[in-house]
């Protein structure tokens, strides 16, 4: 399986995921959320961050799958960020057969040039 980002945000992981799920259901799809490398961590407290060397870290990492109304299979996306900076970026795995359609939309939705609303 290849990873590669199509989209750069300079804003945190936590307030792109926010904006993310929003422009997806105004587009009329469905984001489920199935990993979030924060809640993963949690559970050990002896993980030190591979970047940062620290436990006070805002590196993250999540996983979404996104559903369209005809695709019967979803498009595993992923948004990972550190440093203030988040990448979003498209599961390329050769066994999944991705609707094209419905990748097509999840990059116009997501690749807009746009800004994402701070939280708080």
């Amino acid at each position: 399986m290849s990873i590669s980002p199509f989209t750069f945000l300079n804003r945190p992981c936590d307030e792109v995921l926010h904006w993310a799920e929003r422009r997806l259901s105004q587009a009329g799809l469905r984001a489920m959320q199935t990993f979030d490398l924060h809640t993963a961590r949690a559970a050990s407290h002896d993980c030190p961050c591979p970047n940062h060397g620290t436990e006070a870290c805002d590196c993250q990492m999540v996983i979404l799958l996104v559903y369209g109304e005809d695709a019967a299979l979803p498009v595993t996306l992923f948004l990972h960020g550190n440093d203030g900076q988040t990448w979003l970026s498209i599961a390329d795995e050769p066994r999944q057969h991705v609707d094209s359609k419905l990748l097509a939309e999840i990059r116009q939705v997501l690749d807009a040039p746009v800004s994402v609303p701070q939280d708080g």
